[in-house]
């Protein structure tokens, strides 16, 4: 199995694409690091499906990713426990949309903290432990509406994921030759997160997309594992769509 025994973090892996993203890897082998910032049960069903179906080795971990000191102690507790990070996952997200009007300066910063600030620390500290090893993948889950700007109520959003792009290719520079730093831009995905959406909105965005669907959670897996793989090697710096062709 292409990833026996390695160590892949994934942040924000209690549910959606995250926890799509953590079992794909342990069906190949990784050992798994879950965290969640909120969602302890959550957290805990993945560990036990991870368990059930794969046996391999598994932490959960708390954390909230946009402040330093959690991520440090975050990065001590995985490294005592494995010893090593092979894969870093960042997928942990959040948005509060509404419309321009009414977003608060409170509410813009928190997508801002979460969105991009956690994923300039968790590419900082995790990623320095990768070098200091001699090796290590890095892929950041961005959004296609980071690229092209789909409605003002998301502006934060779309900024952070924006954000998040330029951070992965400032990052793939600083760390290159060791670590391969990617992004992975989905687009309208079947999860949770979008459950509030109404059938008249689905059906417009789906009207939108090529593929006249949104995209199954195990859809970006594949996208992630590809680039954490060794069929992978010589890809750096690159910013992957895996939105059906929306229009």
């Amino acid at each position: 199995m292409e990833f026996q025994g390695k160590v892949v973090w994934v942040t924000g892996s209690s549910k959606g694409i995250g926890k799509a993203i953590a079992l794909a890897f342990a069906k190949e082998g990784a050992q798994i690091v879950i965290h969640y910032e909120k969602e302890k049960d959550k957290a805990l069903q993945v560990q036990q499906e991870i368990k059930e179906k794969y046996q391999v080795e598994t932490l959960v971990i708390q954390g909230d990713i946009s402040k330093e000191e959690e991520v440090l102690r975050m990065v001590t507790e995985v490294k005592n426990r494995f010893g090593t990070i092979d894969v870093l996952v960042n997928n942990a997200g959040i948005s509060l949309d509404s419309r321009v009007v009414d977003k608060t300066v409170e509410e813009f910063q928190r997508v801002i903290d979460v969105n991009l600030l956690g994923t300039f620390l968790m590419c900082k500290y995790v990623g320095k432990e990768m070098q200091q090893q001699g090796q290590g993948r890095i892929i950041n889950i961005s959004s296609n509406e980071g690229i092209d700007v789909g409605y003002p109520e998301g502006m934060d959003y779309h900024a952070s994921k924006a954000g998040v792009i330029a951070l992965t290719k400032s990052f793939a520079v600083e760390y290159a030759p060791q670590v391969l730093v990617n992004t992975v831009a989905p687009g309208w995905v079947d999860t949770e997160m979008n459950q509030e959406l109404s059938e008249e909105w689905k059906e417009k965005e789906c009207n939108r997309i090529l593929l006249k669907r949104f995209a199954r959670p195990e859809e970006i897996a594949g996208m992630v594992t590809f680039l954490a793989s060794s069929q992978a090697s010589y890809i750096t710096a690159s910013v992957f769509r895996v939105d059906g062709g929306i229009r």
